[in-house]
């Protein structure tokens, strides 16, 4: 049995997710918030841009645009130190 060429694999549900999200961005489209100010907005451009310019460290970079800095002091900030 001859392995399954990763193209095969990954085909039906990278199209399928791809298709999720345009319809999600035309939902944003046609409410308006995709152009304004929304700093979320402005993320879920970044993170195309981040699909689109390649590179095989995508999921990571993707990652960082919607994560917080890190904080040394972060148990702090959530209250969690003794």
């Amino acid at each position: 049995m001859q392995p399954v060429p990763v193209i095969e694999q990954e085909f039906l549900p990278l199209r399928a997710k791809l298709l999720e999200l345009g319809a999600a961005l035309d939902r944003l489209d046609r409410a308006g918030e995709l152009g304004g100010r929304e700093p979320r907005a402005g993320k879920i451009r970044v993170a195309i841009e981040t699909l689109l310019a390649g590179g095989s460290d995508r999921a990571e970079e993707i990652q960082l645009v919607f994560s917080r800095p890190y904080e040394d002091d972060w148990r702090e900030g959530f209250g969690l130190t003794k």
